[in-house]
């Protein structure tokens, strides 16, 4: 193959390669003069700005007025919000007040109603929320708006409900479908969410059953830019979820689909997840779904959506949704196995295949996946020692993140063509295709037997198949036409390669090197012609070291990418000693004022670990002097046995304002009941968290985490044998250590911020309570009463 075509078909890849993502979501902003019948972006943005002016997690000053704002405006569009409050437990001990704000439009003939849900609570201490989840409900607000504004009267209820307490442990949907009398005739729910601030809006279903006719709904309702997969939809099946529409699923058996974004993952939960960093695009997006869903659906019979089979199904520029059943998979890739059997027979007995040449391309093919993913998981390993700071990062993904994505893609580009370029004295090209080929049906049978979403990679088989046809048909194919082959390979393999260590953390950037690797692979029809195939590998080589550098220059904190950190003060009660305390792996100028590490004693306080999202210990803790800060008030307000049974209210009253109490017992126990504050908890014999303390030797229970909302006491109606009484350990929270006027924390640097998923900034009291030991004080105060009486 001459030169020049193989530029022109280089560049036609790159080309295809832009096109993919370019063509994944809207790239047109609607703007403030755009029709009222139709969804305008920047409209929505206006809704993001005043739900995100400031922190309004559940129990804060601003929650109030977040959710008068959002009342306000589905009033503006003639709806009658209401707003239901209660005291919500979550299937993992998390107990709150939520304040979920419904309304409904009224259908003509409803079939069942179509729920629309986003939360409207940023997460607890520093977040913003403008993205998670500000936007949501901002799409919801004005993609309502502008169904209103068409006059139209659906065919099924439209129901809104925009709830509370999702940061803390989707309390708000937990109320709303245990108490709701709305909730009973649900269909359908689409549930808009966020995990960063930008790029493609994915498309992920909840349901009991199976996704057949979900999809066959989906598809039918329009929606311009779907970004979905089935693979996605096996994996998220597998892991535990955590959104509403989950509750919905579990608690109700109402199907759904979640909307939710993850680029640009490092502002997730930090005081970064502002409106000023929200992708409009991504918004934009998000209002692509929701306009054709809520047309659709709103008239669309919503009581047959339950299936019996589920369907392979992917997106693809210019096709948009591709879907077929699960019953095709083994078919397919039966008749894939005999195709390529076929195949190499053919070119055997066509003198167009030598086995000796395909053991050497195995042979560097293997070479290839092995040198990329081994250098890049060790260079990772390198990274984060030479770049400790990477830590402080929970959920991995670095401000540069995307700047290595681009360091080890280029990476493994250039270990292909330079092995290729160094190693390959192969003439006949269909000889180097047969191993990816094999290795593409070795990850589809894989995917058959344990991971059937992922059975659309069958398709970059057939077209590698149809690529081996034309290879051992002709010595010198049309480049184009490889180029054509190959780009289903590009359509479907490009996302992942950028998108899993986005999702799941830099630690599996060594994922995305083996795809690229195998993208090569299937891409070998056309870089097997090229010339300099060496010079491409040097350049990609080169450019990698670039973008390495580049990474380098912004592995630092500034005030544009803050370093998270952490600083709390815990007050022992018990021992009345103090100390400050920090999740921090690297101390800073802000937190060393605070933090010795040579008189480290952290191991000593993390016995029990205040829950948190990642499970987090504190990594230094250093003695303080002790403060007088109001403990709080614990009472048992009623002691009875009734046979066997022993029943005791104890009363957990703050005296000072707080934010949060934690509660666990010194020991494991089993109640036989237990409310809080009115409301059944969970089954404690079988759903606890246990952690154990290395000095005690014995295991703790995390009965609960109870957030606070107007410093209402947390009241718990306990009941269990008469000859055991538990012993329990109170952490009472509040977010206002650099308020606080018994401390003078000075602020954080400009390129410093509060660190997300742990307790932070907080005013910690220690105490522990055995009812034993109180029971034991009131008997003997009542008898020096009545002796004194006497």
């Amino acid at each position: 193959m001459r030169k020049f075509p193989s530029l022109l078909t280089f560049l036609l890849l790159i080309v295809i390669l832009a096109y993919t993502f370019y063509s994944s979501k809207p790239q047109r902003i609607t703007d403030l003069e755009t029709s009222k019948q139709e969804f305008s972006t920047l409209r929505a943005l206006e809704h993001v700005k005043n739900i995100s002016k400031s922190c309004h997690y559940l129990g804060s000053e601003s929650h109030e007025d977040v959710k008068s704002y959002i009342v306000e405006e589905l009033i503006k569009i003639g709806l009658q919000p209401l707003v239901q409050k209660g005291v919500s437990i979550s299937n993992n001990g998390i107990i709150s007040n939520p304040q979920n704000i419904i309304a409904k439009i009224k259908g003509s003939n409803t079939t069942k109603s179509l729920l629309l849900m986003s939360h409207y609570d940023s997460s607890p201490h520093s977040s913003y929320g403008a993205s998670d989840a500000g936007s949501g409900v901002a799409t919801i607000l004005e993609g309502i708006r502008a169904y209103v504004a068409t006059n139209k009267v659906p065919k099924n209820d439209i129901i809104i409900c925009i709830t509370d307490g999702e940061e803390l442990g989707l309390n708000g949907a937990d109320y709303f479908i245990k108490k709701h009398p709305w909730a009973k005739n649900i269909g359908l729910a689409l549930n808009f969410e966020a995990r960063g601030s930008g790029g493609d809006s994915y498309m992920l279903i909840e349901t009991n059953g199976k996704n057949e006719k979900m999809i066959d709904e989906f598809s039918k309702a329009g929606v311009q830019y779907p970004v979905t997969n089935s693979l996605a939809y096996s994996i998220y099946k597998m892991l535990p979820n955590d959104t509403d529409l989950t509750v919905l699923r579990e608690q109700g058996n109402i199907d759904g689909f979640n909307f939710a974004f993850i680029d640009d993952h490092f502002d997730y939960h930090t005081a970064n997840d502002t409106w000023q960093n929200l992708d409009l695009n991504t918004l934009q997006h998000q209002g692509s779904y929701l306009i054709p869903l809520l047309s659709y659906f709103s008239e669309t019979d919503l009581t047959n959506l339950k299936s019996d089979q589920d369907y392979i199904y992917f997106n693809t520029p210019i096709f948009n949704l591709i879907k077929y059943p699960f019953s095709w998979i083994f078919s397919l890739l039966i008749l894939s196995v005999i195709l390529f059997i076929g195949l190499i027979f053919y070119g055997k007995f066509s003198y167009r295949i030598d086995f000796k040449e395909v053991i050497k391309g195995f042979g560097l093919f293997l070479l290839c996946i092995i040198l990329a993913g081994i250098l890049t998981f060790c260079a990772w390993q390198l990274l984060t020692i030479i770049y400790p700071q990477y830590s402080e990062i929970q959920h991995g993904f670095t401000y540069n993140g995307y700047h290595y994505i681009i360091v080890f893609i280029l990476l493994s580009i250039a270990i292909c063509f330079k092995v290729y370029a160094k190693f390959n004295k192969i003439k006949n090209q269909a000889n180097l295709l047969i191993a990816p080929l094999f290795i593409w049906i070795t990850i589809c049978s894989l995917a058959a037997l344990y991971l059937k979403g992922a059975s659309y990679f069958i398709i970059i088989v057939f077209f590698g198949l149809i690529s081996l046809f034309v290879l051992i048909q002709q010595k010198r194919p049309n480049p184009f036409l490889m180029v054509l082959l190959g780009t289903p390979s590009v359509f479907i393999l490009s996302p992942f390669i950028v998108s899993f260590p986005v999702a799941l953390g830099l630690k599996i950037l060594f994922v995305s090197s083996i795809l690229t690797v195998l993208l090569f692979g299937a891409l070998l029809p056309v870089f097997g012609f090229y010339k300099r195939k060496k010079l491409i590998g040097n350049l990609a080589l080169l450019l990698s070291f670039v973008f390495l550098i580049v990474a380098h220059t912004k592995s630092d904190f500034t005030e544009e990418r803050q370093k998270p950190n952490s600083l709390v003060y815990i007050l022992d009660t018990d021992q009345n000693k103090a100390v400050w305390a920090t999740y921090d792996q690297t101390l800073d100028s802000w937190s060393e004022n605070y933090i010795n590490p040579e008189e480290n004693i952290a191991e000593a306080y993390n016995a029990n670990t205040l829950y948190s999202k990642y499970r987090k210990s504190f990594t230094y803790t250093n003695q303080a002097s002790v403060k007088n800060i109001p403990q709080p008030k614990l009472e048992v307000g009623k002691d009875t046995i009734i046979g066997n049974q022993r029943y005791i209210d104890l009363c957990i009253a703050p005296q000072r304002d707080i934010n949060r109490i934690d509660v666990y017992t010194k020991t494991l126990f089993n109640f036989d009941s237990l409310k809080a504050n009115g409301e059944t908890t969970k089954d404690f014999k079988h759903s606890n968290t246990k952690i154990y303390n290395a000095f005690s030797k014995r295991w703790s229970q995390n009965l609960l985490t109870y957030y606070v909302t107007k410093n209402q006491p947390l009241e718990l109606q306990m009941q269990f044998h008469k000859d055991s009484l538990p012993q329990f350990i109170v952490y009472e929270s509040s977010y206002d250590l650099l308020k606080n006027e018994h401390f003078s924390i000075p602020e954080r640097d400009k390129n410093m911020m509060p660190k997300p998923f742990v307790l932070n900034d907080a005013i910690i009291i220690k105490k522990s309570f055995e009812i034993k030991e109180y029971l034991e004080k009131k008997v003997d105060t009542l008898n020096n009463e009545i002796t004194a009486t006497q």
